[in-house]
C-alpha cells in the first residue's frame, strides 16, 4: 500500500474524532494521505455493539476523508502494554509507513487510553528495528496476527487494501510523534486550526449513532445531542482562543521546535 503521511492511534472507535479528527480532515484536504489505527472493537461500550461500532467507524472515516483505517483485536477494556501488542502495533506502523503518528496524551482517566499513549510509542521504536522481523516474532508468541479487514479500510479514496503477512516487511519508524491533549489540562504546544472543520468533526462524532444519540440507555452517563455539541463547541473555542482563531485542536510535542526564520514565527505575541 501506499504510505500514510499521518497515522492517528487511539484505543477506541471515537476516540480520534473527539480528539483530533478537525486535525485529519484538514491534512486530508491538504492531499495528505491520513488513516486511523483503532486497537479495540469496542465489544464493551455501554451503548450498541463491535459491529455497530465498525458500521459506524466508516461512516466517520468517510466524513474525515481517510484513506485507511482498521481496528486490531486487542480486548476492550483491557488494552496491555505487552510484547504481543506492541509488535501487533509495529507491524501496523511497517505496513502504512506513516512520517507522523498522532497518540493519546499519556495520562487520562480511561486506563485503555493512557496505556494506547505508551504502547504506541514503545511501538515505534520497535518497528524501526532493523533486525526484528515481527511477523516471525508474532508466530512466535503462539498467535497468528488478527487484523479486523472490514469496509473501514480505504473509505475515502477508494483504495483496495489487504493485510499480508507473508511478505517482510522493511523497518519504519515515524519521524514525529505527537500527542492530542484535548481533555487534559495542561499547556499544548499547538494547537491547529479547524475553524472550516469544525462542523465536519462534529458529524463524524455522530456518526456514532449508537453511542451518542439521545436514548434511554446509558442516560445518566452519556449526556445528549445538544450538550455534546455545547462541551464540544466550548473546548474547541477555548484552544483556538490560544492562537486567535475560533476553532482549533491541542497537541503536545516532547521535542524542541525548530525554526529558521523568526519573522515567520504564526501568531502574535502583544
Amino acid at each position: 500500500m501506499k504510505p500514510l503521511d499521518i497515522l492517528a492511534v487511539a484505543a477506541h472507535r471515537d476516540d480520534v474524532e473527539q480528539t483530533c479528527g478537525g486535525t485529519l480532515l484538514k491534512m486530508a484536504q491538504l492531499s495528505h494521505r491520513t488513516g486511523i489505527l483503532d486497537l479495540t472493537q469496542g465489544e464493551m461500550g455501554t451503548r450498541g455493539s463491535a459491529d455497530d461500532r465498525a458500521r459506524e467507524a466508516a461512516e466517520a472515516a468517510k466524513i474525515l476523508r481517510l484513506s485507511w483505517r482498521e481496528a486490531l483485536d486487542i480486548p476492550d477494556g483491557r488494552v496491555e502494554n505487552t510484547w504481543a501488542n506492541r509488535l501487533k502495533v509495529a507491524r501496523v506502523i511497517r505496513q502504512t509507513r506513516p512520517r507522523v503518528m498522532i497518540l493519546p496524551y499519556w495520562e487520562g482517566r480511561h486506563p485503555d487510553h493512557y496505556t494506547a499513549s505508551k504502547l504506541g510509542y514503545e511501538a515505534c521504536f520497535l518497528a524501526g528495528l532493523a533486525k526484528l522481523d515481527v511477523d516471525r516474532a508474532i508466530d512466535a508468541q503462539g498467535s497468528a496476527f488478527s487484523q479486523v479487514a472490514s469496509a473501514v479500510a480505504s473509505v475515502a479514496a477508494g483504495e483496495q487494501q489487504t493485510t499480508n503477512s507473508a511478505s517482510a516487511l522493511s523497518p519504519h519508524r515515524p519521524f514525529k510523534i505527537i500527542y492530542a491533549t484535548l481533555y487534559h489540562d495542561i499547556r499544548p504546544t499547538f494547537v491547529v486550526d479547524i475553524t472550516e472543520q469544525f462542523e465536519a468533526r462534529f458529524e463524524s462524532l455522530m456518526a456514532y449513532k449508537s453511542q451518542f444519540s439521545d436514548q434511554t440507555a446509558g442516560k445518566d452517563i452519556f449526556p445528549a445531542r445538544a450538550e455534546i455539541r455545547a462541551r464540544t463547541e466550548s473546548m474547541a473555542r477555548f484552544y483556538g482562543a490560544f492562537a486567535g482563531v475560533t476553532y482549533a485542536e491541542p497537541f503536545l510535542q516532547k521535542e524542541v521546535g525548530l525554526v529558521d526564520d523568526v519573522t515567520a514565527i504564526p501568531v502574535k505575541s502583544i
